[in-house]
């Protein structure tokens, strides 16, 4: 990757290719957005605007052929770019992010059909099995937002990746710091706190959203715990067992409770390095 940083910045012709060549591969579309944000968080929005125009070009293509996730993650990558250029806060730029989750879920509910084969084979697998009490349309509501925060996350890695190439050419070590010190104040925690509980209650906020409100936190949480690690001089072994047991509901559940507490107690302030 560090590689491609340095391709990419070595001037405006090459930078055009990368994203004309990756945007007509699937899978290596997504990172175009990648070049476009380390370039807007580079060289500012003059520069990246060129860059987009012609990174918009492979990608309105596979739009045109029924898939317009990459264009929106292009655009929506491009402007939390834009975001942490202009604010360098991580809180504003990660509920930005949420747009772009919501972006892809109104998608999937305008063109239903994304989703139509998938319950189309669930559908039959349940009258094979005779599985009863299975709400097929709450379960495609959930999928539907799932997916959407799938894509949330993926922005924010896809933004941590060009921040990341940035420092990697620019400011080795930086992009460590900065995201040890990613922190959701205590406002914002609140508020997130809050628009959960309207969710489960299904109030205002749709049930389904809670996974795009607890993503904030969750990277909050990741972040305290790699600054802990590093801090403290622990082994990576932690990180590793971290990220392999991620996946479990117990774990992200337990992050979101840590990036709470610490939004009051800011854990990191109270940390000692080693001596």
């Amino acid at each position: 990757m560090r590689g491609l940083a340095k391709f990419v910045m070595t001037g405006r012709k090459q930078a055009f290719l990368a994203v004309i060549l990756l945007g007509l591969v699937p899978i290596a579309y997504f990172l175009n957005p990648v070049i476009v944000g380390l370039i807007m968080l580079r060289k500012g929005t003059q520069e990246a605007a060129y860059v987009l125009a012609w990174a918009i070009l492979p990608v309105a293509g596979w739009a045109v052929l029924g898939d317009p996730v990459p264009l929106i993650m292009l655009i929506g990558i491009s402007g939390l770019a834009y975001l942490l250029r202009v604010t360098e806060s991580w809180e504003f730029t990660l509920l930005a992010a949420i747009v772009i989750g919501v972006c892809v879920e109104i998608y999937l509910r305008v063109q239903p059909t994304v989703l139509d084969v998938i319950f189309l084979q669930l559908d039959e697998y349940l009258a094979t099995n005779n599985v009863q009490g299975l709400e097929l349309e709450q379960l495609r509501d959930v999928l539907t937002s799932f997916l959407g925060a799938m894509y949330m996350f993926l922005a924010i890695v896809l933004l941590m990746l060009s921040r990341w190439m940035q420092a990697a050419l620019y400011n080795p070590g930086g992009f460590q710091k900065e995201f040890h010190g990613l922190r959701i104040e205590k406002n914002v925690a609140l508020l997130l706190l809050g628009l959960m509980l309207l969710a489960n209650f299904g109030v205002f906020v749709p049930e389904s959203w809670v996974l795009y409100l607890i993503l904030p936190l969750m990277f909050s949480g990741l972040a305290l715990i790699h600054a802990v690690v590093a801090r403290k001089k622990l082994s990576t072994m932690w990180l590793t067992a971290l990220y392999a047991f991620l996946m479990l509901p117990v774990v992200a559940q337990l992050l979101v409770l840590l990036a709470l507490v610490d939004s009051w107690y800011n854990f990191r302030a109270r940390i000692q390095n080693p001596v």
